[in-house]
């Protein structure tokens, strides 16, 4: 199996488990019932994930590595709250809506569920590394100075709140036009003193 086929297969299996998770609660889903739902076997998604639980990560993975383009493509001479209002969106554009939506049902459930909470939190610790390069390239500095860690685990408090009361507003209503206008602005006004920190407006 090639790392591509690998990655959708465990990209459809995260799926599955969301839809479970979100139906019937986690401790009540089973390894069993998710594989089932995938149409894999048990040794199959246990040789994905070490965790029912992990299953998530697919798809918690796609918000990140969103922002993570956005910051990739963040052109110099352009301010990063301009450049988020154009071009950011809380799944890669090549996610569906439906993947959005089960991203963000998923970060609803880290509120009340500790051990979907704890995958979360790991992954986002993951991604401040990328926010670190990229803020040190722009600062011409060092990813290892506490001012450059310190922006970036801030950038990461504020990716986090504003994506958290995004996937509150939408609980109801779904994903709007309106909706993430109102995400990426609060996300754009909550990143201005990180920005004028690496000489950004």
């Amino acid at each position: 199996m090639s790392d591509r086929q690998r990655q959708r297969q465990r990209l459809g299996i995260s799926r599955h488990a969301v839809r479970l998770f979100a139906a019937q609660g986690v401790a009540a889903t089973s390894g069993e019932q998710i594989a089932r739902a995938a149409g894999v076997s048990e040794r199959t998604l246990w040789r994905h994930f070490p965790s029912k639980e992990s299953c998530v990560e697919p798809l918690l993975s796609q918000s990140l590595a969103a922002f993570q383009a956005v910051l990739y493509a963040w052109p110099p001479d352009v301010d990063l709250t301009e450049h988020l209002r154009a071009a950011y969106r809380p799944a890669p554009d090549a996610s569906s809506d439906e993947d959005t939506e089960a991203v963000l049902t998923v970060i609803r459930m880290t509120h009340e569920e500790p051990a979907l909470r704890a995958v979360y939190l790991v992954l986002r610790e993951r991604a401040e590394e990328t926010f670190t390069e990229v803020l040190a390239e722009r600062a011409g500095g060092s990813a290892d100075s506490l001012g450059i860690r310190m922006r970036a685990a801030t950038m990461s408090a504020v990716l986090k709140v504003a994506t958290d009361d995004l996937a509150v507003a939408v609980a109801e209503k779904g994903i709007t036009p309106e909706a993430l206008r109102r995400h990426r602005e609060q996300l754009a006004d909550g990143l201005r003193l990180v920005t004028a920190a690496v000489g950004q407006r």
